[in-house]
């Protein structure tokens, strides 16, 4: 048996994870579990997938035994597998993360239980977008994904998520009419979607319609993944959300964009006719998006700004269309999916302890909880691309692609690379001097729970255990007027599975020379397009 046949459970298993969450929604412990576990499942089955692509090469599955251009195929290949794996593993630490969350505010049993099954359907709606192996079945995840994330943006109801959530249910529903417009176009001049077919078929058409195509599918994807100027959306909508919902956003929707436009630029539209302009693209999201983080002072909005800044890199790095620029983007990309996660979730922990992300009114973190500022400070430097951390490499990946490439274009986005990073630095610097480093007194105006937590009442309270003397419940911990205790500010499974998470950053640095030449082994299959076609059309002479 092929092992790569096992793909299609990377989305079965979700889904009948979901289906079963869902009629356990009036038993939230159970459901918890069976979430986990598909989750988890999910994620063995990916590994077992990686191990069998970069043993045997790429494999194709056809789903019902319809070759193409009929049926659907699922694809396996170096960058998807690798991603699957990374997406997943990413999936379960929010998991386990939102279910410490529900745990500890006590709100497990209400209404928000519908967050499991949605969120198990996003886990597939990912994974199928990621072995898609024809546009519409791509289309079809981002539907899947981003229906679920219409559920979970609003949960909760307040009047801040809905307007959020429609701002972004408007963005998503305009990015995929362009993205079905450009199928039914690219249908009606080839006679398939099928992606390895689409490779010699679109190079026959004429180019102004070809370039129609190209500019059609790179719109759509540059919605979903943020790029400047379509990232306008991005900054106002993922702040509102959870914690653990920004989370996996931030770390997981925009990389599916990123992802389908290095499957458009590789495989469909390969010979660099808009690079110039993706470069520009580039430069431009990378220097709006640090100086719009540069001027905030809501830890969740300058996360999400850096957000978009550094979906910059991932795009130059496609943009130069060489092995070692597409194997530093792959890397960037996994590097990015962990610490822009990480550091959600570690901004979720400081709402709860501090009672605010307002870095105008924290102060003193590090002295109330170091291990909460152990926590923000490693991925805050590994975004910043502080040496040794994986940013750093991958950002030198980046830089010495650029200069390999050696034209005036590449050498600006070099340098324009280096300044984003400088003031990634500033941005993130900031919030370690304001809302950890200094003292809560020189905050413009403390949240009560946080002076309330450094004051010697609430320490004895928290050691007695006497709830008269336990610390306010902090922002986004339940329901309003209530007391908890300051130990239950930072639930064991919110903390843990940051750290976890955080630790698997560090990892990315101590194997980023073996991950380095997976990515560009990965990158040199997909720029020579030859395996991913043959998996899927099969040998050049079988089809002749």
């Amino acid at each position: 048996m092929n092992l790569a046949d096992l793909a299609p459970l990377a989305v079965a298993v979700p889904f009948l994870g979901a289906a079963v969450a869902f009629l356990l929604i009036r038993h939230p412990r159970a459901q918890q579990r069976v979430s986990i576990s598909a989750v988890a499942l999910t994620l063995v089955l990916e590994a077992v997938l990686l191990a069998s692509v970069w043993t045997s090469g790429t494999s194709a599955v056809h789903l019902g035994g319809w070759l193409p251009p009929f049926g659907i195929v699922m694809v396996v290949d170096q960058l998807s597998s690798l991603l699957l794996v990374v997406s997943s593993a990413v999936s379960l630490a929010v998991l386990v993360y939102a279910t410490g969350q529900g745990a500890a505010d006590g709100d497990d049993k209400g209404p928000v239980s519908v967050f499991h099954p949605t969120y198990l359907i996003l886990v597939a709606g990912v994974s199928n977008a990621f072995l898609a192996g024809d546009l519409f079945n791509l289309y079809v995840g981002f539907e899947i994904l981003l229906t679920a994330s219409y559920v979970l943006m609003t949960l909760g109801g307040t009047g801040d998520r809905i307007r959020a959530g429609v701002t972004y249910v408007v963005v998503s529903v305009v990015s995929s009419m362009l993205f079905l417009i450009a199928i039914a176009m690219v249908y009606a001049a080839t006679g398939t979607v099928t992606l390895a077919d689409l490779d010699g078929k679109l190079g026959q058409l004429d180019p102004g319609t070809q370039t129609l195509l190209h500019i059609l599918l790179l719109v759509a994807f540059g919605i979903k993944a943020a790029v400047f100027p379509l990232s306008f959306w991005l900054p106002d909508s993922y702040p509102t959300a959870p914690a653990p919902v920004t989370a996996v956003f931030a770390g997981l929707l925009t990389k599916v964009g990123v992802y389908a436009i290095i499957r458009t630029e590789t495989l469909l539209f390969p010979g660099g006719a808009l690079d110039d302009v993706l470069m520009v693209v580039a430069l431009l999201t990378m220097l709006v998006g640090i100086m719009g983080a540069v001027a905030q002072t809501d830890i969740k909005r300058m996360l999400s700004f850096t957000l978009v800044s550094h979906i910059g890199y991932m795009v130059f790095g496609v943009a130069m269309s060489s092995v070692l620029g597409l194997g530093a983007a792959v890397f960037y990309v996994i590097h990015h999916i962990t610490v822009q996660t990480s550091l959600f979730m570690v901004t979720g922990l400081v709402e709860r302890r501090g009672g605010t992300s307002s870095i105008d009114r924290l102060g003193g973190l590090a002295k109330l909880s170091p291990l909460l500022g152990v926590l923000f400070f490693i991925p805050a430097m590994n975004l910043a691309g502080i040496p040794p951390f994986s940013g750093f490499l991958g950002k030198m990946g980046l830089l010495q692609a650029g200069v390999t490439l050696g034209t005036p274009l590449a050498y600006l986005l070099v340098a324009g690379a280096v300044v984003a990073s400088l003031l990634t630095l500033l941005a993130v610097a900031r919030v370690w001097n304001k809302a950890f480093w200094r003292s809560p007194a020189d905050a413009l105006a403390p949240e009560p729970v946080l002076l309330a937590a450094l004051s010697r009442g609430s320490r004895a309270g928290a050691r007695s255990g006497d709830p008269r003397k336990a610390a306010p419940r902090a922002k986004g911990s339940g329901a309003p007027g209530k007391t908890v205790p300051a130990a239950a500010l930072m639930p064991p499974m919110m903390v843990g599975s940051t750290l976890g998470l955080v630790a698997f950053g560090v990892a990315l640095t101590v194997f980023a020379g073996p991950l380095f030449s997976l990515a560009n082994q990965g990158a040199g299959q997909m720029l020579d397009r030859q395996a991913y076609i043959t998996a899927v059309m099969g040998a050049p002479e079988a089809r002749r």
